[in-house]
């Protein structure tokens, strides 16, 4: 077995030293943080909240935040909710969530997060299977979706609406109670106390509920602070700001949420992950530091280039790109002893490419930006090192809801681009002879709600089974090379893994997504998917009259446009290995469609199961 512990030395993975966490919570819980940041910078701006349908943020300082916090525990109190329950929040990204998260730390409670767009039936299993006591809703949507399965749960006696005025409802209702009966709830708080019990998104079967405690969150957010919070804040030390814009339902936006409130980073909410609305609120709030998946990154990427391609400056903008990522690499290799640097050729055109090409990526993002937190799936290369070049590092990590988020991360200063880094401090990583990746550390879960048989599969003497398959190289730095239950087997008896050829494929503008076949059939195939804006652009460029996504398909140039893509990612492979036939199918995979997952996993088996005769197509020729 090959394995690595945290922090990042410069030696080989084998003789690593012992990991050098944050110290570990002895006392308290999560909600502590509110009250000691209240009473020691009470005017410090802890959120900015969006009011009048966003156009206007009103301030919300640490002492604000405290007492609507207190006064919505105390409703909660009044209500009947009490330490250990488990309460249900469904909801997008918003102030409120995190004032019921709050809220319910601070009594013992343990908020269980619901995806908003959560069918009945999901919704249903999971505040079933919680033992959910109550649940807060944010709109109406929500409110029949709840109702429509509400006679199956008998043990849910409360449901909460924000948009219908829950928490002013909940802080008339808790009036009465004493500031002192809050506070005993939350001094009665451990570190080994539940925090949330968080589902995982399932890609398969029904979700499993993680287990999270106080010590499991507060290991994860401060080693991060502690390693990272250098880079938090923007250029000449302008105070950190985060745009918290992923699910709060996902575990990673929550950890965001909870490094705020610990690390007194200010904070805004965006519920809405809408190019137009996300690229408005990016522009208005100008945040130092963002937490995304590479759809996010991706999204900008395409935006500028589009912007390029019809000022008629495509060529320019390609020289930029390849000048970043030459600029990228060159650092890359000085920060590992591998070379010098950028040489001053390489530096003067860096110079000249960054007030037409690279400031203008930056003002995307509000112009502050110069730290990136990236998550959920593989971040290509190229692009990690394009946005390094252009002055945003995206430093790429790799967790799962079991972790609190992040196990690995690629440390400030030392970014090996196309991996996921090494072990944050406090972690451990090992590869099993099988390829499975291992992890262990204080932020590893307890068990699955509920169910030993599941948590027993995945826990093995501290050691957790991800399921992941990867490669340490000699430095500690981790590369996910896929999923073990996604290998496939060709009939010839050739093991593919999927994940590298449909990234590459995948980075083609015009591909939206890339789903990799043959499971038992005489060689590999793919079921491609199309972006209709990216379509839309590249039929203007060229000339040609907007036509629907099965038209395009149909198209021989569009055709040989993906066939290009194709190629690229066979470049990477053995002939056997190759894709040799290729089905455009649309729309998009989409969440609605049960094709991919809150988080937006590709939901491989309803994939396969959806287009089945696309896949039978492949092989009938």
């Amino acid at each position: 077995m090959h394995e690595f512990s945290g922090p990042f030395p410069d030696t080989d993975a084998e003789s690593a030293p012992d990991p050098a966490a944050a110290t570990a919570a002895r006392v308290g819980g999560l909600a502590d943080s509110v009250f000691e940041n209240a009473a020691e910078v009470p005017e410090f701006v802890q959120f900015e909240v969006a009011r009048d349908g966003g156009e206007v943020r009103e301030p919300v300082t640490a002492a604000r935040f405290r007492d609507e916090v207190n006064a919505l525990a105390k409703g909660l109190l009044a209500e009947g909710v009490r330490f250990g329950d488990r309460v249900g929040i469904m909801s997008r990204t918003r102030y409120e969530w995190t004032l019921f998260d709050y809220a319910l730390w601070t009594i013992g409670a343990q908020p269980v997060p619901v995806y908003p767009t959560s069918s009945p039936d999901q919704v249903r299993w999971i505040l079933g299977h919680a033992g959910a006591v109550a649940c807060v809703v944010e709109n109406d949507e929500h409110a029949m979706t709840v109702g429509s399965v509400i006679g199956e749960l008998p043990g849910l006696g409360h449901m909460w609406q924000i948009d219908a005025g829950a928490v002013e409802d909940l802080w008339a209702a808790g009036f009465p109670v004493a500031d002192e009966t809050v506070h005993r709830h939350r001094l009665a708080v451990t570190p080994e106390s539940v925090a949330s019990v968080v589902y995982t998104s399932g890609t398969t079967g029904r979700p499993k509920g993680c287990v999270l405690t106080h010590a499991n969150m507060m290991a994860e957010v401060d080693t991060f602070l502690s390693g990272w919070g250098s880079v938090l804040g923007g250029r000449g030390g302008e105070p950190a700001a985060a745009l918290m814009f992923l699910p709060l339902a996902h575990v990673m936006g929550r950890m965001l949420q909870v490094g705020c409130v610990r690390g007194r980073v200010r904070a805004a909410h965006q519920p809405s992950l809408t190019s137009e609305d996300l690229l408005r609120d990016m522009a208005s709030f100008r945040p130092t530091i963002v937490f995304g998946v590479p759809h996010i990154f991706e999204r900008v990427f395409n935006a500028v280039r589009r912007a390029a391609l019809e000022s008629g400056q495509e060529e320019a903008f390609d020289k930029a790109v390849d000048t970043a990522v030459r600029w990228a690499e060159a650092q890359e290799r000085q920060a590992f002893g591998e070379g010098p640097g950028p040489g001053a050729a390489l530096r003067v055109q860096h110079r000249m490419y960054d007030r037409a090409v690279y400031s203008k990526v930056r003002e995307v993002f509000g112009g502050r930006l110069r730290t990136a937190i990236s998550g959920g799936s593989a971040l290509q290369r190229r692009l990690g090192l394009f946005f390094a070049g252009a002055g945003v590092t995206v430093h790429e990590g790799y967790g799962l809801t079991e972790t609190c988020s992040a196990s690995t991360c690629n440390p400030p200063g030392r970014v090996r681009f196309g991996t996921v880094g090494p072990p944050m401090p406090g972690s451990s990583v090992r590869i099993a002879e099988d390829g499975e990746v291992l992890l262990r550390g204080g932020h590893v879960f307890t068990s699955y709600l509920d169910d030993p048989g599941a948590t027993e599969e995945v826990l093995h003497d501290g050691w957790l089974a991800t399921g992941d398959l990867g490669t340490l190289d000699r430095h500690g730095y981790l590369a996910i090379t896929g999923r073990k239950k996604e290998v496939i087997v060709t009939s010839g008896g050739k093991s593919v893994s999927p994940m590298p050829l449909e990234d590459r494929v995948r980075a083609h503008p015009l591909v939206a997504q890339c789903v990799v076949v043959g499971e038992n059939r005489p060689y590999i195939g793919a079921l491609i998917t199309l972006d209709p804006e990216a379509l839309g652009h590249w039929q203007r460029m060229r000339g040609q009259r907007a036509t629907p996504l099965r038209d395009a398909a149909r198209d021989p140039a569009v055709r040989a446009e993906v066939q290009r893509a194709v190629s690229a990612a066979n470049a990477l492979v053995s002939k056997a290995e190759s894709i040799r036939e290729f089905r455009i199918v649309g729309p998009p995979f989409a969440e609605e469609a049960g094709l991919l997952t809150p988080s937006l996993k590709l939901r491989r088996h309803a994939v396969l199961r959806a287009c089945a005769d696309e896949i039978e197509s492949i092989y009938s020729g």
